[in-house]
């Protein structure tokens, strides 16, 4: 597997089908060390080229009987049958572990701190960013260091086209953030349950909600890739948590049918019925991977 390189120390992890290597407390000069997944599809070989799909929270994309909630993606399943199908090109998955604790400190969009108004900007700053927003440096972890760790060592394709970004929740804007930042990096995001209020949960109220998102969305009209230049996938269910984004997801689709994009480069999905979970997520998974990956 190594192009130049020795191969650095992994743990193979239990996977239905295909393989798990796991590199474990991945030492970072931006972010805090953390595990860092990359499955392999079945039939892997380094005479091949593989494009790459880097997915947040990833404790979280295969194994439910190790997570917090026994629920997961199903990442491997779901990847393994599109390949297989040829619903889409052959594609390896990197599952990037939260930081726990620092989560939304390192998915929330950075750049949008300091527009937002006061007293909100305070809460958010101390009760959900625990005084430390890390988005920036978060993405130049991917970036500058996971990125190239991943292009040295497997056999990928290293353009943006064939370069992807997904997650859900604040995974979701982190996603459509670093498309934002690092478009000549990454070629589509998607968002699943994507958290458009931006605010935590249990910060959530209609005037903190609606002055945060109106910010994120002035950041999108400034820096959104050219139209139908690169991929947007985004979606959200109307249980639990989800049943407060159709607002949120209905003004952003306005700034990027005003920004010019199309059902070429741009989804937007509603799911009835499905809630803010791993559940819900794992079933509709297929839809923004061939959408990204076809």
């Amino acid at each position: 597997m190594s192009k130049t390189n020795p191969f650095p120390a992994y743990t193979e992890v239990p996977v239905s089908v295909g393989r798990i290597l796991r590199f474990e407390m991945m030492r970072s000069s931006f972010v805090d060390p953390r595990n860092i997944d990359i499955w392999l599809p079945e039939g892997y070989h380094s005479k091949q080229k593989y494009a790459v799909l880097y997915m947040h929270d990833g404790q979280m994309l295969f194994d439910p009987s190790r997570t917090w909630n026994q629920q997961s993606w199903g990442v491997a399943e779901t990847a393994s049958v599109l390949m297989q199908t040829k619903q889409t090109r052959d594609f390896i998955v990197v599952g990037i572990w939260n930081n726990d604790q620092y989560r939304h400190s390192e998915y929330f969009p950075q750049k949008i701190i300091e527009q937002i108004p006061s007293p909100t900007k305070e809460l958010l700053f101390q009760k959900q960013l625990r005084n430390k927003p890390q988005a920036d440096l978060y993405l130049r972890f991917l970036v500058e260091e996971l990125k190239p760790m991943i292009d040295a060592h497997f056999s990928t394709l290293t353009d943006h086209a064939n370069t992807l970004i997904m997650g859900s929740s604040m995974g979701g804007l982190i996603s459509l953030y670093g498309l934002c930042e690092y478009p000549h990096i990454f070629g589509g995001s998607a968002g699943l349950s994507t958290h458009l209020p931006l605010a935590a949960f249990e910060l959530m109220n209609p005037k903190t909600d609606a002055e945060v998102a109106a910010q994120f969305r002035a950041y999108l009209q400034q820096h959104l890739p050219a139209a139908n230049s690169r991929k947007i996938y985004l979606d959200h269910g109307d249980q639990t948590g989800d049943q407060f984004y159709k607002p949120y997801q209905d003004a952003l689709d306005a700034v990027l049918l005003e920004f010019g994009y199309t059902e070429h480069a741009w989804m937007t999905r509603a799911f009835l019925g499905e809630s803010h979970s791993e559940s819900s997520w794992s079933k509709r998974l297929d839809i923004p991977m061939k959408f990204l990956l076809a």
